[in-house]
């Protein structure tokens, strides 16, 4: 899977399996890992997609495929995934996570640990979610995000998703650690501000990782730096 010394094995097509680092974008690990490839083989061009996008402010599995195999990205989109992270309660932010500054400050002294634990039921199953304006996601031919930093006001219509598993792992007010195994498109940041307001309170979501894609698991994967050690040796 990795370490491969020819040309002809990149472009046949390769899946790589890389832990994305914490405030790289999915689009740089591609443009980074694209241009080892390039440099260590001299040609001007390799395909190199991945499949499914982690926020910046999200770290973990990153599923890149190369050459002919970039054809199978989105049977890999399709796959179930799993997230371990951790929800703040007790204040919102425009962007569901850490990207943007908070708004809204709640008091969190009368939630109890039952009530957090009940309060996860509803979310399994097949659930509508409301994406975070602040995603890519294209609405009348621009992206959300655009419309976030511009200030306007945008109706964003929900859409299904499907989640299989929500653990709360430990509580630590104002910090819950959970676990969430999902269908493709859900977002964890939409589920960290809809599960603050399913306690009558609010909640951000302020760290994400993804371990599970599939079959694929993040202990497989290896960082960039260690893809990038791989030509030297």
């Amino acid at each position: 899977m990795f370490g491969m010394e020819t040309l002809d094995a990149y472009q046949e097509g390769r899946v790589l399996l890389i832990d994305k680092p914490l405030n790289w974008t999915s689009f740089q690990v591609v443009n980074k890992i694209r241009w080892l490839i390039k440099q260590q083989f001299n040609i001007k061009k390799i395909k190199v997609g991945h499949a499914g996008t982690l926020d910046p402010l999200a770290t973990g599995l990153l599923i890149l495929c190369t050459g002919k195999f970039t054809k199978k990205i989105e049977t890999y989109q399709a796959q179930v995934k799993e997230y371990t992270g951790t929800i703040t309660l007790g204040a919102t932010t425009p962007s569901y996570d850490l990207e943007s500054e908070i708004d809204q400050k709640f008091d969190i002294s009368e939630i109890s640990e039952a009530d957090i634990l009940k309060n996860t039921q509803q979310f399994l199953g097949k659930i509508q979610q409301q994406p975070p304006i602040f995603s890519a996601l294209k609405q009348n031919g621009k992206r959300l995000y655009e419309y976030a930093r511009e200030g306007s006001k945008i109706e964003i219509p929900s859409r299904p998703v499907t989640i299989t598993e929500f653990k709360i792992t430990k509580i630590k007010l104002p910090c819950i650690e959970f676990r969430i195994v999902c269908g493709k498109g859900t977002y964890i940041r939409s589920l960290a501000h809809d599960f603050g307001k399913s306690l009558n309170n609010g909640a951000h979501l302020s760290s994400l990782r993804r371990t599970k894609i599939g079959e694929f698991r993040v202990e497989d994967a290896i960082s960039v730096l260690e893809f990038e050690r791989l030509f030297k040796n």
